[in-house]
């Protein structure tokens, strides 16, 4: 009590101040988020002693000495808002939008889940602790306070493994969006390797000198330094294991496999750990709580294992498949005054991907559609196959997010399109072309040349062009189509803020059905060319 309700006034200062470290690492200045961090850290560290020994406050002089850290930290954080390099803030920043509370809320509703995980994990262990340990010889106390130091000085070791796995991923997911598989496999064996060497280590650390270990926090009785050595011994017991697991973990995320990723990296905790925990002690006391924890490591183990083997085999079986167009860099010099970009959105199965190649070849002008894709996977590292299922869409957008917060605290939709805008604009810089959906006509509102086109179809004429020329059946093809079309808007509103389907965002908006393809294709040829002067 008393260290809660002095450390209880420092909450506001470290929850402002953290959240300010990551949007100044977003800003572009991760030397100054990092350095107020540490600064706090290390400032922590150094009133400890002065405050607990030196002023003889006890527990309080650690908790005031936490508050008074966290409140520099914050104030650092503060100082910079100044310096933003991207944004200017003023009085309409703190102006309430409920959409942008949702889009703040379902980008973190994932780490919370993630952290709520280990919460509840802790809180079964200490009540387990709390109940078995008093009909034990160990107490309520001396289980409950061991086991937090055990898994502190175990996280330092798993730390080691999250730095290698995460140093890897972009290595692994760009050569797996490059399709240069052999990197990929060489990658994942190297960060194998090293994690399962730092996971024998540190078991060999856990089963020989665990004495030497715990009196690093302090010394205690007999009956506190024989469940040390048992927790150690027993519930680290196959710590050896961890290192594949993480290592599976992050690799998933690396080629875009999201699902699988938050999977491997809750299964310990919530799907084995705890039902363990709860039976083994019901037979064996306290001591079936630390019987649980190779039990749990074992079975994640298995299941990454598992997971990671066949995928390997899935990068075996897959055949180099030739790239698709290349956009070639060798182009005319011309005056970029001369470009004219047309940017093309469409409702599916209103055959706008095909008015843009008609368009394109009557203009002479480049094209950029699925050949996009590959300019993406290299920039983003995302797998060419993850793209192609996943542009313009918003799926698996919690899942995703499951372990950002390890890396880069963007979810594979993020990245992906950030991927595109860049991509996009590259692309703006060559010359005249059409660009098929993606956003373009969003990130090129800054460029002068630049024709929005939004093409869309009668719904009887959309549901007869799925059938006939995108393979669906009829009795469903109009479900498929609301699905991808609603699919689009939704991804188009959450990265604009403006409607899909707003004839106003765009210079020109044709129903094809009106017209037919033919001749809507002839209607955007004879304005384009009458406005402007094309460089093919």
């Amino acid at each position: 009590m008393d260290y809660g309700y002095i450390i209880a006034v420092g909450l506001p200062f470290v929850m402002i101040g953290t959240t300010l470290n990551s949007i100044i690492r977003a800003d572009g200045s991760p030397k100054y988020a990092m350095i107020s961090m540490i600064t706090g850290a290390v400032l922590n560290m150094i009133l400890d002693p002065i405050a607990i020994f030196a002023f003889h406050m006890g527990i309080k002089g650690a908790a005031i000495a936490t508050v008074i850290s966290q409140i520099v930290t914050f104030v650092m954080n503060i100082c910079y808002l100044k310096k933003f390099k991207t944004i200017t803030i003023n009085k309409s920043s703190f102006a309430i939008s409920l959409k942008r509370m949702k889009d703040v809320a379902m980008l973190g509703i994932s780490s919370f889940i993630t952290q709520m995980a280990v919460v509840i994990v802790i809180t079964a262990e200490n009540t387990l602790y709390n109940l078995y340990g008093a009909s034990s010889k160990f107490g309520t106390e001396i289980p409950i306070t061991v086991h937090g130091i055990v898994m502190k000085i175990n996280m330092i070791l798993t730390s080691i493994i999250i730095g290698i796995a995460a140093g890897s991923q972009p290595i692994v997911g760009y050569n797996y969006g490059a399709k240069q598989y052999d990197r990929v496999k060489q990658t994942l064996k190297w960060v194998l390797a090293l994690s399962v060497l730092v996971s024998f280590v540190s078991f060999i650390l856990f089963q020989t000198i665990p004495e030497a270990l715990i009196s690093i926090f302090g010394s205690g009785d007999e009956a506190y330094n024989e469940f040390a050595c048992a927790t150690f011994r027993i519930f680290l017991l196959l710590t050896v294991c961890n290192g594949v697991q993480i290592a599976s973990g992050i690799f998933f995320q690396a080629v875009g496999k999201p699902t699988k990723s938050a999977f491997i990296t809750l299964s310990r905790q919530i799907l084995f750990y705890i039902p363990s925990a709860i039976l083994l002690s019901k037979f064996y006391g306290v001591m079936g709580v630390l019987y649980a924890g190779p039990v749990a490591d074992g079975l994640a183990f298995t299941i990454a294992a598992i997971l990671l083997v066949f995928e390997v085999k899935k990068l075996n079986q897959t055949t180099q498949k030739e790239n698709e167009t290349v956009i070639s860099k060798e182009q005319d010099n011309v005056n970029t005054k001369g470009n004219v970009i047309i940017t093309i959105n469409r409702e599916y199965g209103s055959g706008g991907r095909y008015v843009g190649k008609l368009l394109a070849q009557k203009l002479g002008i480049c094209l950029y559609d699925k050949n996009l894709i590959t300019m993406v996977s290299n920039e983003s590292g995302l797998s060419a196959s993850y793209i192609e299922k996943n542009e313009q869409t918003m799926k698996d957008k919690l899942l995703a997010n499951f372990n950002s917060q390890y890396y880069n605290n963007l979810t594979n939709d993020d990245n992906l399109f950030i991927a595109e805008t860049n991509a996009i604009k590259e692309i703006a810089k060559k010359g005249s072309c059409v660009i098929i959906g993606r956003c373009a006509d969003y990130i090129l509102k800054e460029e002068e040349h630049v024709i929005k086109v939004f093409l869309y179809s009668d719904e009887k004429e959309k549901v007869a062009r799925a059938v006939k020329y995108y393979g669906l059946e009829e009795a469903t093809a109009k479900k498929e189509i609301d699905k991808i079309n609603k699919a689009r808007q939704k991804h188009y509103n959450h990265y604009t803020e403006q409607e899909w389907k707003d004839a106003s965002h765009y210079d020109i908006s044709i129903n094809v059905d009106k017209f037919g393809i033919e001749k809507t294709v002839e209607l955007l040829e004879k304005t384009i060319t009458q406005k402007n002067r094309i460089t093919k």
